[in-house]
């Protein structure tokens, strides 16, 4: 169990680090191609949506394509909101795993991304759900759902940020 956990956390910290780097084709190679990744509205102070297809969502891609697009309009400076790209660091803490069906793991965490963009610096923090799925020594992300905990986003909110 111990080895299991060190290989979840190491997988974690490799990809908030590829992030922080701008390492997108590295990064995206993390997620499998039909991967759903999803970061629910909060409904309630206490409750949020549960379903992105009757529900509003802050970002909701059914597969990879939806990240691979950011990518692109980030490289291209087609994402005026994002230019220039703010410097980034990512935490990941409380890491959970548990067995799923369909030999899947389900790996829970804490994070927060601190993040600069001219001159001003924020930060957001909340919990991550993924669904991870064995590829070779390493791990794809077949799903992950985002919960942001922030009352107030004064920034654009993307994929990097989370």
């Amino acid at each position: 169990m111990r080895q299991l956990q060190h290989s979840i956390e190491q997988f974690l910290y490799r990809k908030a680090e590829l992030c922080d780097a701008q390492q997108w084709d590295e990064y995206l190679n993390l997620f499998d191609e039909e991967s759903v990744f999803h970061v629910p509205q909060w409904d309630s102070e206490h409750e949020y949506t549960t379903d992105p297809k009757r529900g509003m969502s802050l970002i909701y891609y059914t597969n990879r394509s939806g990240l691979e697009d950011r990518v692109f309009r980030l490289r291209t400076g087609k994402s005026a909101a994002s230019t220039p790209l703010p410097r980034t660091m990512h935490q990941v803490s409380n890491v959970r795993t548990a067995e799923i069906e369909g030999g899947l793991l389900e790996v829970k965490a804490n994070w927060s991304t601190f993040y600069a963009r001219q001159g001003l610096g924020e930060h957001f923090f909340g919990r991550v759900t993924y669904h991870l799925r064995p590829e070779g020594e390493s791990w794809k992300i077949a799903r992950k759902h985002v919960l942001l905990l922030n009352d107030r986003i004064n920034a654009v909110l993307d994929f990097y940020h989370l």
